[in-house]
């Protein structure tokens, strides 16, 4: 017995033809390559989507800080213009609504920051995956082209998929120097 890997001639001319094994490895590669860029563009896309959603539930949570914000000087106000049975119980519930209005004032800003570098990641993310996309793209079409060199026998196809493929793996690899 033969220790090691066989590669078994099929039936035909192409077999055993050092071309059609050196194409068939080099699709094969691409394709493992193909694979893992996709894999990292739909991660990325993902994650884009998580940031996205995180954004919105903050930009939520900011309005309902603008709400109550707005409730409370309201309450403020309707108590300033109001005459009072008792004025000085009616300052010390405005002075509390005053203060409510200031926490709340400081509180809306804080999350809308948060949102915003939510959203600072998240267009990160949707750069980040449209270069794995793109890498995507240009590895499936090296791997296609690589493919007609079996059907045609020209090294040219062979030659074009191979940089092709090679400028998919340098655009994805792009994608992780994104910030």
């Amino acid at each position: 017995m033969h220790e090691g890997v066989e590669i078994h001639e099929g039936h035909g001319e192409h077999a055993s033809d050092p071309l059609t094994i050196r194409v068939s490895v080099t699709i094969a590669i691409l394709a493992v390559l193909v694979a893992a860029v996709t894999l990292l563009g739909h991660r990325a896309t993902t994650e884009e989507l998580l940031l996205q959603a995180q954004a919105t539930d903050q930009w939520a949570y900011y309005q309902a800080k603008n709400i109550r914000a707005h409730e409370m000087q309201g309450y403020a106000d309707l108590l300033g213009t109001l005459a009072p049975q008792d004025k000085e119980k009616a300052a010390e519930v405005r002075e509390k609504y005053l203060k409510e209005v200031e926490r709340y004032g400081n509180e809306k800003d804080e999350v809308g920051d948060k949102a915003r570098e939510l959203e600072k990641e998240r267009d990160v993310m949707s750069r980040r995956a449209d270069r794995f996309d793109g890498g995507e793209v240009l590895l499936e079409i090296g791997l296609v082209i690589c493919s007609i060199t079996l059907l045609t026998k020209r090294t040219v196809f062979w030659f074009t998929g191979m940089f092709l493929g090679a400028l998919g793996v340098i655009v994805a690899l792009t994608g992780f120097a994104v910030r």
